[in-house]
C-alpha cells in the first residue's frame, strides 16, 4: 500500500511516503515558519523526488493532535482535502503516540509531551512493547506539576521526549531527580515515517467529512465565545 503521512501539529513539519513497509521518502523541518504556506509545496516536492503521482496514493495518514491549534488544523484540513479529492481513506494518529515511538527500546515509561502554556502540557504515558509502544495513560491536557506528582508515584525511570524540553527540564528534574531521563536532541522530533507506519496498521476513518482534530481543549477564542453566549442567555 502506498500512503502519505502528514504532521504539522507543532513546530516540526513532517511528511513521509511509504510503499507497504518501505519508507521511500521523508522530509522534516523544525522551524517557526508558516506550515500553511510550506506544506503543499513540500508534499509536491517529495512526491516528485520519489517518482509518485497523487493518483498512486492509497491512503492518507495524519497526526490529528494534540498540539498547536493552527498547526493541527492545517495538517488535518490538507489530509482531508487529499483523501476526498483522491477518494482514498484517511487515518488519524495521536501526535503524542508518534513522538513516543522514539523511545520504543527504552526499558521504562515513555513520556512524550508538548507545552500547552500556563503551566500545562499535552502528554500521555507509554511503554515499549515488542518494538512498538503501548499506551499506559491516555493523552490529556494537565498541569505539569500534577503530572509530575503522578509520575513520581510510579517509582520507575521515565524517558521524556519533547521539543519543549528546555522549557520544563528543570521542573521535571526537581520532582523526579535521577528517575527522569532525557534523550539526545535527535530523538526529540517526531518522525513522519513512524506516523506512516502506525497508520498503515490502523483502521481508516469511516467518513472523511466527519474526521476531526483531537485538540483536547477548546481554543481560547472559542472559550470566550461560549462564555459570552452563556452570559447573554442568563440576561
Amino acid at each position: 500500500m502506498k500512503a502519505i503521512a502528514i504532521d504539522t501539529t507543532n513546530l516540526v513539519m513532517g511528511i513521509a511516503i511509504i510503499d507497504n513497509e518501505k519508507v521511500v521518502g521523508e522530509m522534516i523541518t523544525n522551524l517557526k515558519k508558516n506550515h500553511s504556506v510550506r506544506l503543499m509545496p513540500a508534499i509536491s516536492q517529495l512526491m516528485n523526488e520519489v517518482g509518485m503521482k497523487p493518483s498512486d496514493l492509497e491512503r492518507v495518514i495524519v497526526a490529528h493532535g494534540p498540539g498547536s491549534y493552527t498547526g493541527v488544523r492545517i495538517g488535518v484540513t490538507t489530509a482531508k482535502t487529499l483523501a476526498w479529492t483522491l477518494n482514498i481513506p484517511i487515518v488519524g494518529v495521536s501526535s503524542l503516540e508518534v513522538l513516543a515511538q522514539n523511545g520504543r527500546f527504552f526499558n521504562g515509561y515513555i513520556c512524550p509531551f508538548f507545552d500547552a502554556r500556563r503551566g500545562q502540557v499535552y502528554t500521555g504515558l507509554y511503554k515499549a512493547d515488542k518494538q512498538d509502544v503501548s499506551i499506559q495513560e491516555k493523552d490529556q491536557l494537565i498541569l505539569l506539576s500534577d503530572w509530575l506528582e503522578l509520575l513520581k508515584t510510579l517509582e520507575q525511570d521515565v524517558l521524556f521526549l519533547s521539543n519543549d524540553l528546555s522549557l520544563h527540564q528543570e521542573s521535571i528534574e526537581a520532582v523526579l531527580g535521577n528517575r527522569a531521563l532525557f534523550p539526545h536532541v535527535s530523538m526529540q522530533n517526531p518522525r513522519p515515517s513512524e506516523l506512516a507506519l502506525i497508520g498503515l496498521g490502523r483502521e481508516p476513518h469511516s467518513n472523511t467529512h466527519e474526521f476531526v482534530p483531537q485538540y483536547l481543549q477548546l481554543a481560547e477564542a472559542e472559550v470566550k465565545w461560549l462564555e459570552a453566549q452563556n452570559k447573554e442567555e442568563r440576561t
